[in-house]
């Protein structure tokens, strides 16, 4: 296992480096350097480093998303209002309506296995959005309209509405059926998450004010209590749901709130942390992809991805309506809201593992979705956000 890390963060950086030099998003060397060592090309990981692999991107995914509720302003998102709430889940429900529409015609897939298909490929990635969001942040890019915030929050409960359907529309293809009450688990997952997160958020920030503690021994605490929430969430297999990675980005905006200094200094520490979460993450998203799905999938996989990326943007316009974005605004937000990778990682291989008829293709879009929106999805952000943003 020690040689499979060593080889994860050496080659990792330096593909990555090679790539940021080439004007090219990084992430898409540490994409690369984890499909060259793993098991379908050099097979160069050790297996006990790739049976962890969903756990290990899972701790990668919850630094960020602290890091992600540390700089996240409530008042800022108050601002926001309606239009926040509407991403959440108007374009995912716009990407799954495309991907009902197209996949029949493109792939020859049932109108159940295009909606299995369409829940896959229809999450956004918070690890590639929250990082590139922070960025804008700290440049003071779409700041004053909270555009960054507005991004960041919608992607997190995105996944979570995204996932509740996907676990509806596999139990029905495996011989389940669809009552109301699967879906009641959607709203009771945000809104517990939520309130769990707030809570704990204002314990911590009360606890931080009275008790005297180093910051990495503060980060230590909070990454537990991540965890436990992420078990937490596992618990929930009735009607009623429970997000744990909402509740740990609700966590680290209410101790936003309550100390924001602390939120400061830790955010600090959690993007030291993120140097290393970030390589770990790529280079093993990067392993599970098998290249020879990808290459025998053909071009219709790459149109649908494409086509359905427009239903998708076509709801973050629905959902901007009314607000005082100017047209280059809303362009950014619609550019910025494409990339996908850790939610298609973690589920695109399920379908296919519960033996559903549909489940290699399933996992051959989501293959191809990872290669193709997110490096170019970093890339349009780097692009664009100084030409359609404010400073």
């Amino acid at each position: 296992m020690l040689f499979s890390l060593a080889l994860i963060f050496l080659c990792g950086m330096i593909l990555g480096g090679i790539f940021t030099k080439l004007k090219l998003p990084s992430l898409l060397g540490m994409l690369i350097t984890g499909i060259i060592l793993g098991p379908y090309v050099l097979n160069l990981l050790d297996s006990s480093i790739l049976n962890i692999s969903a756990d290990l991107r899972q701790i990668a995914l919850i630094i960020i998303l602290t890091r992600a509720g540390l700089n996240l302003d409530i008042q800022d998102l108050k601002k926001v209002g309606r239009p926040a709430f509407f991403m959440c889940f108007v374009p995912a429900l716009f990407e799954i309506g495309g991907m009902l529409i197209l996949t029949p015609k493109l792939l020859g897939l049932s109108l159940l296995d295009s909606a299995i298909l369409g829940t896959v490929i229809a999450a956004v990635s918070p690890a590639v959005i929250v990082p590139k969001m922070l960025k804008l942040m700290n440049e003071g890019y779409g700041k004053q309209k909270s555009i960054p915030q507005l991004i960041m929050a919608g992607a997190s409960v995105d996944d979570v509405f995204v996932i509740v359907l996907f676990a509806a529309f596999t139990g029905l293809a495996s011989g389940g059926k669809i009552s109301p009450m699967d879906f009641v688990k959607i709203p009771t997952s945000i809104i517990f998450g939520f309130i769990a997160g707030a809570i704990l958020g204002k314990i911590l920030a009360l606890f931080f004010k009275k008790v005297h503690l180093r910051d990495s021994i503060k980060v230590i605490i909070i990454l537990s209590i991540s965890f436990l929430l992420v078990t937490l969430e596992k618990k929930f297999t009735g009607v009623i749901g429970f997000s744990g990675l909402l509740a740990i980005m609700t966590m680290g905006g209410a101790l936003q709130k309550f100390r924001k200094e602390v939120a400061v200094r830790l955010s600090s520490k959690f993007s030291k942390l993120w140097v290393a979460s970030e390589l770990v993450l790529f280079v093993l998203v990067g392993a599970t992809v098998n290249i020879q799905y990808a290459l025998n999938s053909g071009v219709a996989a790459i149109i649908l991805i494409f086509g359905v990326l427009i239903f998708r943007m076509g709801g973050v316009f629905v959902s901007l309506l009314g607000t005082e974005l100017n047209k280059k605004e809303r362009l950014f937000t619609m550019i910025g809201y494409c990339p996908k990778a850790t939610v298609q990682a973690a589920i695109g291989s399920i379908p296919l593992a519960m033996g559903l008829g549909c489940g290699n293709i399933v996992l051959t879009v989501a293959v191809l979705a990872i290669l193709i929106t997110a490096p170019l999805g970093a890339f349009a952000i780097d692009l664009s956000y100084k030409k359609l943003l404010s400073k």
